[in-house]
């Protein structure tokens, strides 16, 4: 699922179970791993984090996030430790608390296995088969969803925090004219990291700047990461990673 769209399909229909959001597969926000690169899963694991690729579907203020993207988890969650062809699902409850639902999300065995209930849920929905088994969830809206749908949120209106990773001119003043852009943005910037000029960076003027921040609407730091991308000291596209702490 290199593009997120399984996930993005999985994470609709669990939006719909969790909240009962309309079954709407466009307005969730997908993005996949093709631009996650070696260096980053370096300095995530340096900084204390692992890249998951994630679909979060999340209650706040004015609707339902539902988003599918690559994030930087810290190491000590148990999310980020799911590897290989292992699933699981994290959920978040007021009463209960967190509870994580692990297994196999690929596989002969895994896969044959959840069509076969499928085929089934759907024989017992049209008549055939024991009455004392539960029928298909019935996902028409005037059934299944909430008496008030809950708005699904843009992308823009989402607040987190970012890792970000960007290759400038190894000159004074570089970082604070960065610095300058995040404050007007009401941005704060929790960790920085400036590593010294590399030969793989093509030129020994330059260098990288890894940071992280605390949580700001993506609008915003869509915004200021545009500005950044003008200045004439810093080369090529901003890399943007969000971080999810899962608590």
């Amino acid at each position: 699922d290199i593009d997120g769209i399984d996930a993005a399909h999985k994470l609709t229909i669990l939006a719909a179970i969790a909240f009962g959001a309309p079954l709407n597969f466009d307005a969730c926000y997908t993005e996949g791993i093709s631009r996650v690169s070696a260096t980053d899963i370096a300095y995530a694991r340096e900084l204390g984090y692992t890249v998951k690729h994630l679909g979060i579907a999340r209650r706040a203020d004015g609707g339902i996030e539902t988003r599918v993207h690559p994030a930087l988890v810290p190491q000590d969650k148990l999310l980020a430790n799911v590897n290989g062809v292992m699933n699981a699902v994290l959920v978040m409850a007021d009463a209960a608390g967190p509870t994580l639902h692990y297994g196999a999300g690929a596989g002969a065995e895994p896969t044959a296995s959840a069509v076969v209930a499928d085929i089934i849920d759907v024989a017992r929905a049209a008549g055939h088969g024991t009455k004392d088994r539960a029928p298909l969830l019935d996902f028409r809206p005037e059934v299944f969803q909430a008496e008030t749908p809950p708005r699904i949120l843009p992308m823009e209106a989402i607040e987190t925090s970012y890792y970000l990773r960007m290759t400038v001119a190894d000159r004074a003043g570089v970082l604070a004219d960065i610095a300058a852009i995040f404050g007007r943005a009401g941005i704060s910037i929790e960790a920085v990291i400036q590593k010294d000029p590399q030969k793989d960076l093509g030129r020994d003027a330059q260098a990288r700047i890894i940071m992280l921040t605390h949580k700001v609407k993506e609008a915003l730091m869509n915004a200021a990461i545009a500005d950044i991308e003008n200045l004439d000291s810093v080369f090529g596209a901003v890399t943007r990673i969000r971080v999810e702490s899962l608590s």
